[in-house]
């Protein structure tokens, strides 16, 4: 069977026949252990899932074909999300599948490609995000991380934090200053990097539910060869735009507060909740948000689908679906009652719910990836056109 046919396969099913087979799928092949996981899982447990999906073809759903994707259309995509996230299917170490791969495909040479998108299917390489730097998050433009031509190498040194999942990767795609003239948006250069090329240092950084999910990534004349630039020297500032875009259809996917409104909706049925008006009422315009939230979603992925770019109003998804988790899981604390505080969950039949921990994962949500506060200047220059 070619690619097209495969694509056709699946973007021509019914949707309920679709929906069907991957939860059968799931139910067969995923570990019963690490459904519904409290926290983010490291490689050295979800890396066997990472590699079976990779066997079934199914680690890159949004993926064109010729380039080992399933090409799901907006739909099924939304349902294959909606599938896994349903059955408590974990999230696996996947900056490689939802960013680098991506950005390969729209702006890498083709000895790039031809490198690097095979090893990501076959889990050779595991990525993490080289962008924020202690002094720079929010104002990514600002970052000192810098890359001095040296030959046919950059030397580089600099700083990079809350990298997530640094510790379990062994690539880094990163930005660097490689021009200290000019605007400081015009002397950024995007590079991929080996983490073991020496001078290179990650030190796990234990988040508020004790956890080591982030890291701190220090570079000490690292030697990087030209080779490793994606877009051209000085041209980062385009191609980290065009792979942010990436990020915040990523971040603004309403699994994520569809995954916290199942959580809540098991506990609500526990303990009897939906008897109460109140409690439904504010739980149906949580749902309703989720809808409409789903709704545009889908309109951006289907841009993405044809080949088309993303513009700055992609914002509005990541600041609407990380402030709905939140309303989510503030409703879920409140709920919970004198339980919400409980370190080992409240057991609702449907398996374990933890309020507090997912009050605690849904703080940084409106941070990272740009904070919200960045994403509504954003909206406000480039969508509604007002003045600084």
């Amino acid at each position: 069977m070619t690619d097209e046919q495969v694509v056709n396969q699946y973007n021509a099913m019914d949707d309920d026949e679709f929906r069907t087979m991957v939860h059968d799928f799931y139910v067969e092949n995923y570990p019963d252990e690490l459904r519904f996981s409290p926290h983010r899982m490291h490689w050295d447990e979800i890396g066997d899932w990472y590699l079976t999906l990779s066997k079934k073809g199914w680690l890159t759903p949004a993926w064109p074909a010729e380039y080992g994707g399933m090409g799901l259309d907006a739909n099924k995509l939304l349902i294959f999300m909606d599938v896994g996230e349903s059955y408590g299917v974990g999230r696996t170490p996947d900056m490689g599948i939802t960013m680098v791969g991506p950005l390969l495909i729209q702006h890498g040479s083709q000895e790039q490609k031809d490198h690097y998108l095979p090893k990501i299917l076959a889990g050779e390489y595991i990525w993490c995000q080289g962008y924020s730097e202690p002094g720079s998050g929010s104002d990514l433009a600002s970052l000192q991380t810098s890359a001095v031509r040296e030959g046919d190498h950059y030397i580089v040194n600099g700083h990079k934090t809350w990298t997530t999942l640094a510790m379990d990767a062994n690539m880094i795609f990163m930005l660097v200053r490689t021009n200290k003239d000019g605007k400081k948006q015009e002397g950024i250069t995007f590079l991929l990097v080996p983490l073991d090329t020496p001078g290179i240092t990650v030190r796990p950084i234990i988040n508020l539910g004790m956890h080591d999910e982030f890291a701190e990534v220090f570079f000490d004349d690292v030697k990087v060869p030209v080779t490793s630039v994606v877009g051209g020297e000085n041209n980062g500032w385009t191609i980290a735009k065009a792979l942010l875009g990436h990020e915040r259809i990523f971040i603004g996917s309403p699994k994520f507060a569809i995954l916290a409104m199942s959580r809540l909706k098991s506990m609500a049925k526990s303990v009897g909740l939906f008897d109460d008006p109140l409690f439904v009422e504010r739980y149906t315009r949580l749902q309703l948000d989720i809808e409409d939230l789903f709704a545009a979603y889908k309109r951006f992925v289907e841009v993405l689908k044809r080949g088309g770019n993303i513009g700055a109003e992609v914002s509005m998804l990541k600041i609407w679906n990380t402030e709905t988790q939140q309303r989510v899981t503030e409703l879920m604390m409140e709920a919970a009652s004198e339980n919400g505080g409980i370190q080992d969950g409240i057991e609702t039949g449907d398996g374990l719910v933890r309020p507090a921990g997912e009050v605690i994962a849904s703080r940084p949500t409106t941070i990272y990836g740009g904070s919200n506060e960045v994403q509504r200047n954003i909206l406000a220059k480039a969508v509604l056109r007002l003045p600084s």
